[in-house]
């Protein structure tokens, strides 16, 4: 049996980072989304126990100062997409400078530097993931879809789903159909 999952993926994060913190017996506070003040003294040997423990869910204790804001852009651009408030609605470079105080020059330069890609790029990848989770989930058109995203048509989307997957939205929702209906039989 396969199951289909919906899921809130800032809350997803939250329960797993106050899980492994809560663990570890440590007093703390969620800043926001990937940020977490530590209030009490730990040990560098408890550190890498958390880290270790945190890398089991895919996640990374940053500790460079270009790392750190790279970070912050990319879970930055993670909200942006999936948001379901309609923040996607604002010019992404707007957002991004808005929310992280820099200005978006120096966040583009920075991340090219440390990621080898555009922001651009990245979040043209974060859309496509969430575009296939919507599909996924059944519950929108792809003209819905289009819109929630902030695409200028759903023509545009097709052609950024196809570049990065090499399907297109409506090929991948009839995969997902296909599959679908061969597992009820």
């Amino acid at each position: 049996m396969k199951l289909f999952l919906k899921f809130d993926i800032n809350n997803l994060c939250n329960t797993i980072l106050q899980e492994q913190l809560d663990k570890f017996e440590l007093k703390y506070d969620i800043l926001g989304f990937g940020e977490i003040n530590i209030k009490s003294t730990i040990t560098d040997q408890k550190l890498t126990e958390l880290n270790e423990a945190f890398s089991n869910y895919g996640i990374q204790v940053v500790e460079n100062q270009k790392s750190i804001i790279v970070q912050k852009i990319k879970d930055t651009i993670v909200e942006m997409v999936h948001s379901e408030s309609g923040l996607n609605n604002l010019k992404s470079s707007v957002y991004l400078s808005e929310k992280l105080n820099h200005s978006y020059g120096y966040i583009s330069n920075l991340f090219s530097d440390v990621t080898y890609t555009s922001v651009e790029n990245y979040i043209i990848i974060q859309k496509i993931e969430r575009v296939k989770q919507l599909i996924l989930i059944n519950e929108l058109t792809l003209t819905e879809i289009a819109y929630k995203l902030n695409y200028s048509s759903v023509a545009h989307l097709s052609t950024q789903f196809k570049n990065i997957t090499g399907i297109t939205p409506s090929a991948f929702q009839r995969i997902i159909t296909k599959r679908r209906n061969n597992n009820v039989d």
